[in-house]
């Protein structure tokens, strides 16, 4: 008798954030996230096999054989494996843990947060777990981090992920992150399009200073060209 399959879900139905909000704080924390893996694996000359991906709002599967064993986090970092999107993450195809994870929390998943899913990473060996309120629901000061020491979660006094190398920062309804070797703001997507507009205005700016400047020596007889 041939044994059916095992069947795996990478959806529920539900919706991927409690709110636009979160959801904003969600992807702008995985764009930020995966531009950082792939500029470190530029940095370090790490193939793309081992660059490690981050991944949002997909299934986590902790046990093989068993489609209920798993966990949805908001964000997580995995180093180590191939980079790129999954439709669902199992542990033992992939062989690596995630070793940071992020929930978006609310006030009406506090409970969810802070016990079940807290409880499910530390005992499969996540590295660290952050709680980012964006609305300022019930964590006072917005983000609440914790390490994995010894097998149990201590709150992160610093703000520092030691995993990620990395400095946490709440501006506004979105994690803001510094890098603690340089001291340099990890650019969200709208920060980088303001930049990059930013730096298009200067360079035409100064084109027109030197057309200005040019015409300028022209009126003096001099060729600006010579």
């Amino acid at each position: 008798m041939q044994r059916q399959a095992i069947i795996y879900p990478t959806a529920d139905g539900e919706p991927m954030a409690e709110t636009e909000m979160h959801l904003w704080a969600m992807v702008t924390t995985l764009l930020v996230l995966r531009t950082y893996l792939q500029t470190l694996a530029q940095e370090q000359q790490t193939p793309p096999a081992q660059e490690g991906t981050v991944l949002a709002n997909q299934f986590l599967y902790y046990e093989q054989g068993n489609p209920k064993a798993r966990v949805a986090p908001d964000v997580m970092v995995v180093p180590g494996v191939a980079r790129g999107s999954r439709d669902s993450y199992k542990i033992w195809e992939e062989g690596q843990l995630p070793a940071v994870v992020f929930e978006m929390t609310s006030k009406s998943t506090q409970q969810d947060d802070q016990v079940k899913k807290k409880d499910i990473y530390a005992r499969l060996g996540v590295l660290e777990y952050w709680l980012f309120d964006p609305k300022g629901e019930w964590i006072k000061n917005q983000l609440l981090g914790y390490r994995l020491i010894e097998g149990v979660y201590q709150p992160i006094i610093d703000a520092c992920s030691t995993v990620l190398g990395l400095r946490l920062a709440v501006e506004g309804a979105v994690i803001s992150f510094y890098r603690l070797d340089l001291g340099e703001k990890l650019l969200s997507p709208d920060e980088l399009v303001r930049t990059r507009l930013q730096a298009e205005q200067r360079a035409v700016q100064a084109e027109q200073r030197a057309e200005v400047l040019a015409a300028r020596l022209r009126e003096l007889g001099i060729d600006p060209d010579a």
